[in-house]
């Protein structure tokens, strides 16, 4: 059972903003919106610039589906904004998205429940260069601690080139990091209301899956099913499970790790406001369980729902 489209209201979509990814923000509030009203949603389309807040403000919207990504819009500030409101929006709240897109204190967070991420330093000056050589060796991932879709991250080789990623990434956030490079499969599982859809297992013939491999390359290859026995996937889905959980993240969002040779898993970050573009990941992964982009626009939207306006409970597809 599903919630009819006229119990959402009136809903505002909010997409663009001024982040690095105002432009991949666009394709997926775009995307988002034309499904929204193919299921008949009374969804409205508001670029998140300018006086945007003040429209909400007038409470002409009865809810929000946050399409944004990056820092003003994936990091805990429009959800503040939409709190002090009393505006019900989509995804994980304050604490969860703030902690999420720190990805340094995600890292913290992960290690003290025991969970596997690959060693790191901050690098807030230059003697922290010499630190990254000592006690990470190379090669290293080095990229902004507040950025999404790869921007500005750079995998590293030797010590010359870690002072122009370093530069290079500060382009981006005040706050750099550089991560020990894992050799390994590249995995992402997506969450939606508190189940882990099918795993995902990316190939793409680039160094790394940055932006290029992301959202312009036609090479990166998606397999899901992923190629795992139905014991390590469902195990890795519950330890996904878990490193959302840790960070107060909810709704919906995505949770990248690396497998190793040994078949060891290294988390690497969470996103709270994934993509729903073309080349999207959560699409690809609610395919795979039965559902289809536009019925996975509206279970997405439920989150933004307290649990007595939520219709019955369904058994999630797994």
């Amino acid at each position: 059972m599903t919630t009819a489209a006229s119990a959402f209201g009136k809903v505002a979509v909010l997409l663009g903003g001024e982040s690095a990814e105002r432009e991949i923000s666009l394709q997926t509030g775009s995307a988002v919106h034309a499904a929204l009203v193919r299921k008949g949603v009374d969804a409205h389309a508001i670029d998140a610039t300018g006086d945007f807040l003040a429209r909400l403000a007038t409470r002409e919207f009865d809810r929000v589906f946050i399409a944004l990504h990056g820092r003003g819009g994936e990091d805990g500030v429009i959800q503040g904004a939409l709190d002090a409101m009393h505006i019900p929006y989509t995804g994980s709240r304050v604490l969860g998205s703030a902690l999420s897109m720190d990805k340094a204190r995600t890292k913290w967070i992960w290690r003290s429940r025991g969970l596997r991420t690959p060693d790191f330093v901050e690098i807030e000056t230059a003697a922290d260069l010499e630190r990254v050589r000592e006690e990470l060796g190379f090669p290293v991932f080095v990229k902004p601690v507040h950025e999404g879709s790869s921007c500005g991250a750079a995998k590293v080789e030797s010590a010359a080139a870690l002072r122009p990623a370093w530069e290079a990434a500060g382009r981006f956030d005040a706050r750099v990091m550089a991560e020990r490079w894992i050799d390994g499969a590249e995995y992402t599982a997506s969450i939606l209301a508190g189940e882990a859809l099918p795993l995902i297992r990316i190939e793409t013939p680039r160094v790394f899956y940055d932006y290029e491999a992301k959202y312009l390359e036609d090479t990166t290859r998606y397999h899901c099913p992923c190629g795992l026995g139905e014991g390590d996937e469902q195990r890795l889905r519950a330890v996904a499970l878990a490193a959302f959980d840790a960070v107060g993240a909810s709704g919906w969002g995505r949770v990248d790790f690396l497998l190793d040779a040994s078949g060891v898993e290294w988390l690497i970050e969470v996103n709270t406001v994934p993509g729903m573009t073309s080349h999207s990941l959560v699409p690809m992964a609610a395919k795979q369980a039965g559902i289809d982009f536009d019925s996975l626009t509206l279970r997405i939207l439920e989150t933004s729902m307290t649990p007595a306006q939520m219709p019955v409970q369904r058994r999630a597809a797994s």
